[in-house]
């Protein structure tokens, strides 16, 4: 039946002469491999999260869904009353598999990497079991053995990683015939491979390192689609696509709910613990060494450093970054940080017995030189280039908004996080490298690389600023200025694009440059400081933008996450 209860039969989308009947009934759901000519090839892992099961001996582990930010923690099937070792049980087995192959160093082995189809169970007329959401395509990008607790008892299980990939141009929908076209022996990889989502395809062809741009971001409303679609290879009529994400604000799911626990970290728990730490305050200000070290943390990441150091480096560098920046009435004690900051749950110090793991104790971190820094999991979610963006504006607008922030940033390696346009290279600034040179605070607009490009996109708006549609006159026609969304400077490295490019004023452009404005997932222009309104950003159909650009501009305005949590401490 193609519904059952008004609602979509799985097993009617997914039908296949070639394939068996796909299964939802276990967690980790794998389709049989098929022998081909280049090998063994499975078309497919189907992953089922069952929310009203967490905690439950039958399933103990509590699934994370993050899918506004393409990420998901997920669990494998091993449990408490299993005898044979970690690793071993069906589920656990073919992930650690699907991660070799998601591992894989080259496009090739990359061809032959298993996709998994990720479900979550959902309630439907007042029952939990039967229903589920299909929440979209996924790679693994790690994964460890973790101990877990059922019945008092611990056990080993794994834990895995998953990033969800961008199905924007597919309307949020997964093509079975792909599936179908990875179980057909007479199929080889590359031709199975044509009829993958498109972020799919980019995985592939450039691997990990192309994840900050096709991970999935904000979930789209799923469009219209044509009942009867052809197949581009062959010709014939395709089975409908999966079901497609729930749009977002719908009731029913609990994916959409990450866990606050130290062990599920994701990018919105992130933002609220960095927005929540537990600060002293002196004079009515708040202290300034907790938010510097995690600071220096981030910039640890940015420049490709291990996320742990040494005590004894810390104290270098992060007592040098107190005595310049800390609050004047302050004293230089990175010890105090160092060991504190393991509250927030970000932070992490290892190589100190447990008389010592909460104490701050200078003579003791001397002799013993632990290593310190923020955790495993935050240095991978801040690898993402639009995480680390949102995180240092955060900790500047939250902690140090009454300081130079510019100098600060240079300081740290970090500079251009503070404008949208970065740091544009330059002889003059090579040159300059090698000498002391007086500290001062400029505002410019990078340069603009392909004038042509600039002049048909200024000319597509008449130059009106698509702000506030000023057109200004100059003697011999009119005048407006065209802004990156996201910088071509470093570290921004935008793309000089017309999907990344605005016509403004001249004060827009500052404004936009210097983060005072911005434009949320609407379509609105907002003031960073008020998040008040100032109007919706006038758009010309022939000048589409590329939303993922001004979600990285909204990162570096720290307005990249819709909502947080109220100011308070976390223990």
């Amino acid at each position: 039946m193609e519904f059952i209860d008004g609602h979509p039969n799985i097993h009617h989308v997914t039908a296949s002469e070639r394939l068996a009947q796909i299964q939802l009934s276990k967690g980790i759901n794998p389709i049989a491999k098929i022998k081909t000519r280049g090998g063994l090839r499975r078309p497919g892992i189907l992953i089922r999260s069952s929310p009203w099961k967490a905690g439950t001996a039958e399933t103990p582990w509590h699934d994370v869904f993050d899918l506004d930010n393409g990420r998901i923690l997920y669990f494998g099937d091993h449990r408490v009353d299993h005898t044979v070792p970690v690793g071993t049980t069906q589920g656990n087995a073919v992930l650690l598999e699907a991660l070799a192959e998601h591992q894989g160093l080259t496009a090739e082995q990359r061809a032959l990497a298993v996709p998994l189809l990720v479900f979550a169970a959902v309630s439907r007329n007042n029952t939990p079991k039967g229903y589920v959401e299909f929440c979209g395509v996924a790679v693994i990008d790690h994964a460890e053995q973790i101990e877990q607790q059922a019945k008092g008892i611990s056990f080993p299980n794994y834990r895995y990683e998953l990033s969800v990939l961008d199905l924007s141009p597919e309307d949020d929908r997964v093509d079975w015939a792909w599936i179908e076209a990875r179980g057909n022996p007479e199929l080889s990889t590359a031709d199975a491979l044509k009829l993958a989502p498109r972020s799919w395809r980019q995985w592939v062809e450039q691997g990990h390192a192309a994840m900050p741009e096709i991970r999935r971001r904000a979930v789209r409303p799923p469009k219209d689609r044509e009942e009867v679609r052809q197949s581009p290879e062959s010709g014939r009529e395709l089975p409908p696509p999966l079901p497609s994400p729930r749009e977002p604000g719908v009731s029913g799911s609990a994916s959409r709910t990450p866990t606050d626990s130290s062990a599920e970290l994701m990018v919105s728990v992130l933002m609220d613990r960095l927005r929540n730490l537990r600060v002293h305050k002196r004079n009515g200000r708040q202290s300034r060494h907790k938010p510097l070290a995690l600071l220096w943390g981030i910039s640890r990441v940015a420049t490709g450093r291990p996320h742990l150091a040494p005590w004894r480096e810390f104290r270098e560098e992060v007592g040098s970054l107190l005595a310049e920046f800390g609050l004047p009435e302050s004293s230089v004690t990175p010890e105090y940080p160092f060991v504190h900051l393991q509250t927030s749950r970000l932070w992490a110090v290892r190589g100190l017995p447990p008389e010592l793991d909460a104490v701050a104790h200078a003579a003791a971190f001397d002799r013993l030189n632990p290593e310190g820094g923020v955790t495993e999991q935050v240095a991978r979610l801040l690898k993402d280039p639009v995480v680390r963006s949102e995180a240092v504006a955060v900790l500047r607008e939250t902690y140090l908004a009454d300081m130079d922030q510019h100098v600060l940033l240079e300081r740290l390696g970090l500079a251009g996080y503070e404008s949208a346009g970065g740091i544009e290279d330059s002889a003059e600034d090579d040159a300059r490298a090698t000498v002391p040179a007086a500290r001062r605070t400029v505002t410019s607009s990078p340069a603009i690389r392909d004038t042509a490009l600039t002049t048909k996109v200024k000319g597509l708006h008449g130059d009106r600023c698509q702000v506030c549609a000023l057109q200004l006159s100059t003697r011999f026609g009119t005048y407006s200025e065209a802004a990156h969304i996201r910088g071509i400077g470093r570290p921004h490295n935008g793309p000089d694009e017309q999907a990344n490019l605005l016509v403004l004023c001249p004060n827009h452009h500052v404004q936009f440059d210097t983060l005072a404005i911005y434009v949320d997932s609407e379509g609105t222009v907002r003031s960073t400081a008020s998040n008040s309104p100032i109007g919706p950003l006038r758009k010309h159909p022939a000048h589409p933008l590329d939303e993922a650009h001004l979600r990285y501009h909204r990162a570096l305005c720290g307005r990249d996450t819709t909502t947080h949590a109220p100011r308070g401490e976390f223990s």
